[in-house]
């Protein structure tokens, strides 16, 4: 039975502002001055004016389609995300969520998960979490917890890298609709989000010609948007209120799956991001239709993992390096792009979260042998990852 009622006027919606590079914090990003009284911690705003939460969720229940954005190692954001889908739970309990964080083949372990048929450890194998998303599974287990014990469909909005590889690559008629799970051709970017995508793209290493490969970008993005978007449109069919939590890149300005659900006919879907304030209490214009202000959380946040400092790819040998970064540990290590590292700590490693995962869990001062291949000739390293401050 479809719980959809009619849709309510939409919130101001924004998307002809240029959107900055997608990897910055919204505190990084220029911004325009702000009504005199500066929103305290806690406290939604909404076009610079501090707005009730409780008047605020009763509105945001009356949409089809709410985003929430969030930097993916950002404990605050998933804090955040979790108390605000609590209170659009209240308001309406006809409430389905849909992950980035997992392609449409994890349906059937979200399933069991929200059925209580699975516990952690055999959720996160059955989904291949760490495959498929690499991010640790802690920041999002309490949102998980909760939509189990709520019985609240979880929905698998992400496509596999190969997929978005092979439309890109081919194109959208060259792949039956039956294999791209019926997901048609996106609606083209903005002048904003591909000026936002180009910066993105030009502080990456890239192989082959400059332009080409920049269009490669973009396409695999609107893959990636396009194919998130669908999963929620599709989900209002069934359920009042279709939550999405995905990357703030995804959001920001009306770009990227705004702009792709608008194409779709869902042009009242609403943006929300954290904004952590800074000293001007100038969060950006029009980067969504609200903020919720957080504190300083940098004491509640976990440390940040161990990282080499290294871009990498799947490769049937191992794990290809395909960047170093300045001044990284790799770079101290003597790693360069091309090397293949086939071992860590004696083991095989065939693919990238493999290699991630690991380095990840190592603790300060610990060392990490790996096993490096470079023109044919094998060589063992060891990585010592050094003592934070105030760690002995």
């Amino acid at each position: 039975m479809s719980h959809r009622r009619p849709r309510s006027r939409p919130l101001p919606h924004y998307s002809s502002i240029a959107a900055p590079l997608l990897a910055l914090t919204l505190a990084d990003l220029s911004a325009a001055t702000l009504a005199s009284d500066c929103p305290a911690p806690g406290q939604w705003q909404r076009e610079g004016n501090v707005v009730d939460t409780a008047t605020l969720m009763a509105e945001l229940a009356e949409h089809r389609v709410v985003l929430l954005g969030e930097q993916h190692e950002r404990l605050a954001h998933h804090r955040w995300q979790l108390h605000t889908l609590a209170g659009l739970h209240a308001r309406e309990p006809g409430m389905a969520v849909g992950l980035e964080m997992l392609p449409r083949k994890a349906q059937p372990a979200l399933d069991a998960w929200v059925a209580g048929e699975l516990d952690e450890a055999a959720f996160l194998a059955e989904s291949d979490w760490l495959g498929a998303w690499g991010y640790d599974p802690e920041f999002y287990l309490p949102i998980l917890h909760f939509a189990r014990m709520q019985r609240i469909p979880l929905l698998a909005l992400n496509v596999t890298p190969a997929l978005r590889q092979r439309l890109t690559a081919e194109g959208w008629e060259a792949v039956p609709v039956a294999e791209r799970h019926g997901i048609t051709p996106p609606a083209a970017a903005s002048a904003g989000y591909r000026e936002a995508l180009a910066a993105i793209y030009a502080n990456h290493p890239s192989e082959g010609e400059y332009e080409a490969g920049l269009e490669r970008f973009i396409d695999a993005q609107l893959v990636w948007d396009r194919a998130m978007a669908q999963g929620l449109a599709e989900a209002t069919e069934e359920a009042a209120l279709v939550v999405g939590l995905m990357g703030q890149g995804h959001v920001s300005y009306g770009h990227g799956v705004p702009h792709q659900l608008a194409d779709l006919g869902i042009d009242a879907a609403v943006s929300l991001l954290p904004w952590q304030r800074d000293d001007d209490c100038t969060p950006p214009e029009g980067v969504a239709d609200a903020l919720f202000t957080l504190g300083d959380e940098t004491a509640f946040e976990p440390p940040e993992p161990q990282r080499l400092g290294i871009l990498i790819a799947a490769h049937e040998d191992g794990v290809r390096v395909v960047g170093v970064g300045e001044q990284s540990l790799a770079e101290a290590l003597g790693l360069v792009e091309g090397d293949l590292i086939v071992e860590a700590a004696g083991r095989p490693v065939r693919r990238p979260v493999e290699l991630t995962d690991l380095v990840h869990r190592q603790t300060p001062g610990t060392l990490l042998p790996l096993t490096v291949t470079r023109n044919g000739v094998t060589e063992e390293l060891l990585a010592r990852f050094p003592l934070r401050d105030g760690v002995r």
